[in-house]
């Protein structure tokens, strides 16, 4: 499906993203804005974005299946803030059934590492057949040393639609994702309403990252993982996501994907007041 504003962009072939912008070594940024905004966070691109388009698609679906231990240690590196935290994951491209088991290593000042291994969609639950390749990163990464907790069982699924853009004046990626869903088990949230953009920059802030602080947008912590589990498990800690949980995802979870809804700016502002 491809959206007007999108259809405005000229574009780019996946290979030409990879070549001029892999970034498997980067500086993320992530916002999250209502879906109405996203004409004109376009608009304003149009001189100076491609938009990746395979056969005249622009954008694509995507499901990530979370593992963690049974303890939850990646997800407790995030919650406390720990200097070195990591992510294992697969992540199935639907459109084109491939997929990849990814390790991401979050480390100082917002560098993040991701180490990747091409994988058989139908094996996309599970860290099985891939086991050899997440301890060999870890091992590199120093990380989650004992061998005896290396114990990953699937924890949440995401599912999501991606527009991939790239701003050839500085080799830098954009993503935009909307229609995403969190699932775990039988609790699941689904959310419309919303869209993530994510700046994917060397180190320098992007164009994107200036265009959206100049409208009073500003990065916010959020995290498919970490973020989605919070929201559906309230047991469980959530001080890095607070904010972003209670400013932009206003429902109970349920096993009925109820749509939340996103407060409009007026509310967002007094909730932070």
């Amino acid at each position: 499906m491809t959206t007007p504003p999108l259809a405005r962009l000229a574009p780019v072939t996946l290979a030409e993203v990879i070549d001029r912008a892999a970034l498997q070594c980067r500086v993320d940024r992530k916002y999250v804005i209502t879906v109405d905004e996203l004409p004109h966070l376009l608009d304003h691109l149009t001189p100076y974005a491609r938009v990746l388009d395979i056969d005249g698609e622009r954008t694509f679906r995507y499901e990530s299946v979370y593992f963690d231990t049974p303890c939850l240690a990646s997800y407790h590196c995030a919650a406390y803030r720990r200097r070195r935290r990591f992510k294992v994951r697969t992540r199935t491209y639907l459109d084109s059934a491939q997929c990849w088991l990814e390790v991401k290593i979050s480390g100082a000042r917002g560098r993040v590492t991701k180490h990747r291994l091409p994988y058989r969609a139908e094996d996309r639950s599970t860290v099985r057949s891939g086991r050899g390749f997440v301890n060999d990163v870890l091992d590199q990464e120093a990380i989650l040393t004992d061998l005896a907790a290396r114990l990953f069982d699937p924890v949440l699924v995401t599912t999501y639609r991606r527009a991939t853009l790239l701003l050839t004046a500085t080799a830098s990626r954009v993503t935009i994702d909307t229609g995403l869903t969190w699932q775990d088990g039988d609790r699941a949230l689904r959310l419309p309403g919303i869209a993530v953009v994510e700046t994917k920059t060397s180190s320098a802030p992007s164009l994107v990252d200036r265009a959206l602080w100049q409208r009073g947008t500003r990065p916010v912590r959020i995290s498919k993982y970490a973020t989605g589990l919070a929201a559906l498990r309230l047991d469980l800690p959530d001080v890095p996501w607070r904010r972003t949980l209670r400013r932009h995802f206003r429902a109970a979870p349920s096993s009925a994907l109820p749509e939340l809804t996103v407060p409009n700016r007026s509310e967002q502002e007094a909730s932070c007041a």
